[in-house]
């Protein structure tokens, strides 16, 4: 095996400049938010609520494009069965980006949380929280896994090293900078990484459209020259497929914490709302060198390349497509950039993962769950250690686990079909309660467990309409086997269910409940008939007045828990001045929930 020594001073030099970055804007912004007396767990949470347009847009584009998107771009544009009618994520998540803008990120910012599960704990109480951390929890780990394993194994590729050793090198780097910085470090290191891929790949692009092995791409997006035209088509038995993996990454792209982290950090609910614009359309500018590079891929004679023999689609290695493309068709010098844009990719998304899982536990389970007497020295520790844990846990998946990718297609799924409709229903619906809340999750949970997931070989015990089986080799043990496939848009129909779900058992207890059908000694979750709960069950729903939200629309309740708990929802220094002055002349009764 050759180690390119080029490559290796150019990954030396990246990776050192990312971490000089990252330290440079922990130092920088050490006493942010001190001034205005914001607690320092909040700070590294959500960075001091000041993320400016020019850092705020890129850490926000930062959100999607990482490894993952830009090599998964790749990819689909070059298969032979999928080409760019089948490449969903750029538009996907592009508009996720715009509807989250248009519909969720003001009222979120507008009431000062801090994490996205912060409404939920508020309505449904801590232990409906905790139940919703779980799929929340698991898609950032298993991403940050998926793309530190698609690192690992590109730089092998590229630079002949270790694989091993690039994943805990590239991931000790990320957890380090985060640990010092929080938000801020991850923030600021993404206008650093967000740079570096585009540059790398658009200085790769020429090279590789130059190459003499590669045909006109213009031809080859519609005419048959070494595989089936990469412009791609969309089957018409898998219309329904196509529209359920659409509104996937449309819809379930909006409830991450990695998300909603940059929609809190912004210094208004307008700039938020800015905010997700542009990393719209940063998304869509991202993806273009991408959809370029699989177009390359599939307009090549891989017999004059130095590849040889088969194709990458031949020989399965069709998801390294983009390192293949860098390695085998532009100058080594060239290569290595696109190395550096790889590396960077994956970096941005890996460190906002880590924050976010880490953020999410400190605050919504260690402080508001269990420790609501916490010091904020205590959380901020706590923050720190589950930032090393979470960032270890990522790794040893990418080192040890063969499925990973498998993993987060699954739980990426239960993120869209569980908590998008949950927050939806915390958001928009009047009078949900915690039994419809609990419902909702059991309905998604079933539905979507119930169709099976070929990637981990989890056979369906619902067969829903449509469904057919196939011929596949594993990607593991090479074997074939016999998979079913759903062809019915199961995942957006059990997300539809688990709205439903939540309205009507949620209206259905509080029937049973108030009208004496079930004694009121029976509301064991404390959520219908209690001394607080009846007072504000029509009116813990969030409406938006023209522009503007009200917070004189939440009932007022007396706190019976301590004021560390009660004030964790009521930040008033959190809030917009427009927001605050609107409240005070409306005379907005103080807004606090009994946890239970």
């Amino acid at each position: 095996m050759t180690i390119h020594v080029e490559g290796l001073v150019a990954i030396a030099v990246f990776y050192l400049l990312i971490l000089f970055v990252g330290i440079w804007a922990a130092w920088k912004n050490k006493h942010s938010g001190e001034a205005e007396g914001t607690d320092r767990s909040e700070t590294i949470m959500v960075g001091g609520r000041d993320i400016g347009l020019f850092v705020g847009g890129f850490t926000m584009t930062a959100t999607w494009v990482g490894g993952g998107y830009i090599n998964g771009t790749a990819e689909y544009v070059y298969l032979p069965d999928y080409g760019l009618a089948w490449a969903q994520a750029p538009f996907g998540y592009a508009l996720s980006l715009v509807v989250g803008g248009l519909f969720f990120a003001k009222p979120m910012r507008s009431r000062g949380y801090v994490t996205m599960l912060d409404p939920f704990q508020q309505l449904y109480g801590k232990r409906m929280g905790g139940l919703l951390f779980i799929p929340a929890l698991m898609g950032e780990i298993f991403w940050s896994a998926a793309i530190l394993s698609a690192l690992g194994a590109t730089l092998s590729v590229i630079v002949d090293i270790n694989i091993k050793m690039s994943v805990v090198i590239s991931a000790l780097i990320a957890i380090f900078y985060t640990l010092v910085g929080g938000l801020y470090s991850v923030a600021y290191t993404d206008v650093v990484q967000l740079f570096c891929i585009f540059v790398g790949l658009w200085i790769s692009v020429p090279f590789a459209l130059s190459n003499a092995a590669v045909s006109d791409i213009t031809v080859t997006a519609v005419k048959t020259v070494y595989q089936s035209p990469w412009r791609g088509s969309v089957k018409k038995e898998d219309t329904w497929i196509w529209i359920d993996n659409f509104c996937l990454l449309m819809l379930g792209g909006i409830p991450w914490q990695v998300y909603f982290q940059r929609v809190l950090s912004a210094s208004s609910a307008t700039y938020a709302q800015v905010l997700s614009f542009l990393a719209a359309f940063g998304c869509l500018v991202m993806a273009v060198p991408s959809v370029l590079i699989g177009a390359i891929g599939a307009s090549t004679d891989w017999n004059q390349t130095s590849y040889g023999g088969l194709s990458p689609k031949d020989k399965e290695e069709a998801d390294m497509i983009l390192p293949i493309v860098l390695q085998h068709l532009c100058p080594p010098f060239v290569s290595f950039f696109g190395l550096g844009a790889v590396s960077a990719a994956v970096m941005s998304s890996a460190d906002s993962s880590i924050l976010s899982a880490s953020s999410m536990f400190a605050r919504n389970i260690y402080h508001l769950a269990f420790r609501q007497s916490a010091s904020d020295r205590e959380i901020v520790w706590v923050m720190r250690i589950t930032i090393f844990v979470f960032g270890g846990l990522a790794t040893l998946m990418a080192l040890v686990t063969g499925t990973v990718y498998g993993l987060w297609y699954l739980s990426s799924d239960l993120v869209y079909v569980i908590i998008f409709p949950q927050l939806l229903s915390v958001l928009f619906v009047k009078g949900t309660n915690t039994y419809g809340s609990v419902a909702a999750y059991l309905f998604g949970l079933v539905l979507r467990i119930g169709g099976g997931e070929p990637y981990l070989q989890l056979p369906p015990f619902i067969y829903y309409p449509g469904w057919t089986t196939e011929q596949r080799k594993h990607h593991i043990t090479e074997e074939m086997e016999e998979i079913v496939i759903q062809k019915f848009p199961f995942k957006t129909v059990s997300m539809l269910a688990s709205f439903v779900g939540n309205f009507v058992f949620s209206y259905l207890a509080k029937y049973l409940f108030e009208s004496g059908k079930i004694s009121h000694k029976y509301d064991f979750l404390d959520a219908v008939v209690s001394s607080r709960s009846g007072e504000i069950m029509d009116k813990t729903t969030l409406v938006t007045r023209g522009n503007n939200i009200g917070l004189s629309e939440l009932a007022p309740v007396k706190p019976r828990l301590s004021v560390t708990l009660a004030a964790a929802f009521t930040r008033r220094d959190t809030l917009p001045e427009e927001t605050v002055e609107e409240e005070e002349e409306e005379s907005s009764p103080d807004f606090s929930h009994n946890e239970k």
